[in-house]
């Protein structure tokens, strides 16, 4: 149904008058006629009947209005669900307890106005596919991996260098430790199921072992961080590594410690990325929050793997 009719239709009742309905539109007496003759033709009935005063509704011309004007209504809130600023901004953090997440919190309590719809996607083809659909409007993630380029609409911007932390036992070799030299882990067992291969912090993960020759064990089903805690709580000869900025809470028997290392201090690099011609207005106030207020990227004494894209730089030669 043609909805230039039905709002015709819905202005003509009103006004009760076609030429003060054509007035009210900005278009001539004889489109508003033409307008209505061809929704009366659709609906197969009668809507207006002239008179000496003008037009009055039809019995089926008045059972009809009520439903003219739900239909308008929806279309207006259909048209506002899309209208830049007025849905939320959907953003990927990849994880809810990671430091994406943590960004995310401080710029909704820099701009609680801003309506947030926060999700996680699981690898970077899924992300880069829902901001192409627009699906999402933004994500975070390590880019790019090797031979891994994105695509030409997608920007990005390093965001935030979050450094590993080493995360051990009581029972473990380097829980007495304040911090820990790369050069130290090497021998040690470092358990990360949560490693899958072809993803971003995959690679990740394998640059950081073929730069240190660290031993990096991703075996057996990944049941999620309270498992893996508990795994290290009670295993001596078990390690892993740990986001300096991820938010973990584990009981106080379990005696888990977190130590810096240093020497150089591997630092995951979370990027956003968003696309080129997305419009939203909150997306522009996301980024100018994250540029004023993240720190310490690209510093001395920090390791990335070569591939990462520098901070400021563009994401492609």
């Amino acid at each position: 149904m043609d909805l230039d009719t039905v709002r015709t239709f819905v202005t003509a009742a009103d006004a009760g008058q076609f030429q003060e309905a054509a007035a009210d539109l900005e278009v001539t007496q004889q489109a508003v006629s033409k307008r209505i003759a061809t929704l009366e033709r659709n609906l197969g009935v009668r809507l207006f009947t002239r008179t000496p005063r003008g037009a009055e509704l039809t019995i089926d011309g008045q059972a009809f209005l009520p439903h003219a004007r739900e239909l308008l209504r929806v279309a207006e809130r259909a048209v506002a669900s899309v209208r830049p600023g007025r849905r939320p901004l959907r953003v990927d953090v990849i994880a809810l307890r990671g430091a994406a997440s943590g960004l995310m919190r401080g710029f909704h309590r820099a701009y609680p106005e801003t309506d947030l719809d926060v999700v996680t996607l699981f690898d970077i083809e899924e992300a880069v596919t829902a901001i192409r659909s627009g699906a999402i409007d933004a994500s975070f993630r390590a880019v790019v991996a090797p031979g891994r380029p994105l695509p030409e609409d997608i920007e990005s911007v390093r965001v935030l260098d979050e450094p590993l932390q080493l995360l051990a036992g009581p029972a473990h070799a380097l829980a007495g430790a304040r911090s820990v030299t790369v050069a130290q882990l090497s021998g040690h067992r470092i358990w990360m199921p949560g490693i899958a291969p072809g993803t971003e912090w995959g690679a990740y993960y394998d640059a950081l072992v073929a730069e240190f020759g660290l031993t990096i064990e991703a075996t057996g089903p990944n049941f999620g961080s309270d498992a893996l805690l508990d795994t290290i709580a009670d295993t001596p000869a078990l390690a892993t590594f740990m986001g300096g900025h991820t938010r973990l809470i584990w009981p106080a028997d379990h005696g888990l410690r977190r130590i810096p290392v240093t020497d150089p201090t591997p630092v995951y690099p979370h990027s956003l990325l968003w696309h080129r011609d997305n419009p939203h207005p909150a997306l522009a106030i996301l980024r100018a929050h994250l540029a004023a207020t993240a720190a310490g990227h690209d510093t001395a004494g920090t390791w990335v793997p070569d591939w990462v894209i520098p901070r400021g730089a563009p994401k492609r030669p």
